[in-house]
């Protein structure tokens, strides 16, 4: 594999000469696999501005209200006590990033990240349709000023900010709800001042990235490019040059004796990159996975007439030894280690009470003898309910001859909300048999079981 010298040691958006950076302006080639990207890149828009707005069970699809410290996941909420739910299915869900980087690579990047989404399937085309190709950007970066310029750089710049402001809504309802966003668009700005400065704030973070730091985000800002190094082996499924087929390269030349590969050395896989990488040279953390460059090399490889694939998804044992794909072992690994996670998850979110509730004995208090030859403890109980309704509950020992009797006593929990009750705990004292003992309380609602609490009683034996 012929490859640059010193590839690795310079990012391919810094200018070698001048030490600044170098503007990309990537060439579109309209693919077959582009064409794909365009496709789930669309679905995935649609999901993502449509999800705050479906409801299940009275609640948005998705809910990160870290100001609440309420989160909701397919209609489900889960509440500051579920943090270890959070923990679990976090540690779950890299451990299945890990897995998907050691088989396919960085395809999320390029197909699924809102990034690479954002910028390559919305702001990229707004540019595109109002500046013209690469070549018109060039070209009109390059000219002095005029009004044409001023008036098409205007123009995609108010869009941008346009666009940039109606993402950051959007994004502004993960975090607060759509119900609220609705009332901070439709009350007086007055009412909602906080809400609006941080919708600005989000519209102007968004429109920096898009406008300005676009591929650097990929390259330099976020971690999971570096990480990728340590994740992948030669048994990784990534967007690769075969080296073997297109080595030595060259330009072709008519009634000449060449012994040269596939490769023609057109350069259009860098033209197209949209972070400046040659992907010729091997595995770069800055390769997002786009496959732009394999539709371009397609293209050319068709018009020589010349199998295509030249560059596509392949692992460099596939490229080296030619033999077909398998999984490594640390896959396996990694698959039994999710299975595992998945399975714990599975079980703690199917057996998760709608009612969570917790019983403390009072502070600073023994037992208390009565008169009628009975023992009574005093409790504190919080009961949180976790559904998106109102509940209806009635606390009741487990053994028919332990009585409650509240001091405070409630009788329904709304949704989402947190009570507290006071109550004793009564029990004949000729059935204790020991100081300390352990007592079982349930929760019902509507005549079901939905809650079981264990606690201490103590009281001197009979």
């Amino acid at each position: 594999m012929a490859e640059a010298p010193n590839f690795r040691d310079h990012l391919p958006s810094i200018n070698d000469t001048e030490n600044k950076r170098k503007w990309m302006y990537p060439q579109i080639i309209k693919g077959k696999l582009y064409q794909y990207r365009d496709k789930v890149s669309y679905f995935l828009l649609l999901l993502l501005f449509g999800g705050p707005f479906i409801k299940i069970n009275g609640e948005q699809l998705i809910l990160l209200n870290v100001i609440e410290r309420k989160f909701v996941f397919f209609g489900v909420i889960f509440w500051p006590q579920d943090f270890y739910l959070f923990v679990l299915a976090i540690l779950t869900f890299t451990v299945f990033i890990v897995m998907f980087t050691a088989i396919f690579g960085r395809v999320w990047c390029g197909w699924a990240c809102p990034q690479t989404i954002f910028m390559e399937m919305v702001f990229r085309k707004v540019e595109n349709w109002i500046e013209g190709d690469y070549i018109h950007q060039q070209k009109l970066n390059a000219a002095p000023l005029s009004w044409e310029k001023v008036l098409k750089k205007g123009a995609k710049h108010f869009i941008f900010i346009l666009i940039s402001f109606f993402i950051s809504n959007i994004f502004l309802a993960y975090i607060i709800g759509s119900d609220e966003l609705i009332k901070i668009m439709t009350d007086p700005v007055g009412e909602h001042t906080s809400g609006f400065i941080s919708i600005w704030i989000f519209t102007f973070v968004f429109y920096i990235v898009f406008s300005y730091i676009r591929e650097l985000v990929c390259t330099v800002i976020c971690p999971y490019g570096r990480l990728q190094g340590v994740l992948l082996d030669n048994q990784s499924i990534i967007v690769a040059y075969d080296y073997e087929r297109g080595e030595p390269r060259g330009k072709i030349l008519k009634n000449t004796d060449q012994h040269l590969g596939d490769c023609i050395d057109c350069k259009l896989c860098v033209h197209v990159c949209p972070t400046g990488i040659d992907i010729r040279n091997g595995t770069q953390l800055e390769c997002i996975n786009c496959t732009a460059c394999i539709d371009a090399c397609d293209m050319v490889m068709e018009k020589v007439h010349r199998p295509t694939r030249l560059i596509g998804f392949m692992s460099e044992d596939q490229i080296k030894s030619k033999t077909a794909f398998k999984l490594s072992k640390k896959v396996y690994a990694y698959s039994v280690v999710l299975l595992i996670l998945v399975t714990v998850l599975s079980y703690l979110l199917i057996s998760r009470s709608d009612i969570e509730t917790t019983v403390l004995r009072a502070g600073g208090t023994l037992y208390q003898l009565r008169d009628n030859g009975t023992v009574s403890n005093l409790y504190n109980a919080e009961l949180v309910n976790k559904t998106s309704d109102n509940v209806n509950f009635e606390l009741k020992a487990e053994d028919d001859d332990i009585k409650i009797q509240f001091i405070r006593k409630e009788s329904q929990i709304k949704k989402g909300s947190v009570i507290k009750v006071t109550f004793f705990v009564i029990r004949p004292q000729k059935d204790i048999e020991k100081y300390k003992s352990e007592i079982e309380l349930e929760i019902f609602s509507n005549g079901k079981k939905i809650d079981e609490i264990k606690t201490n009683f103590i009281a001197p034996p009979n």
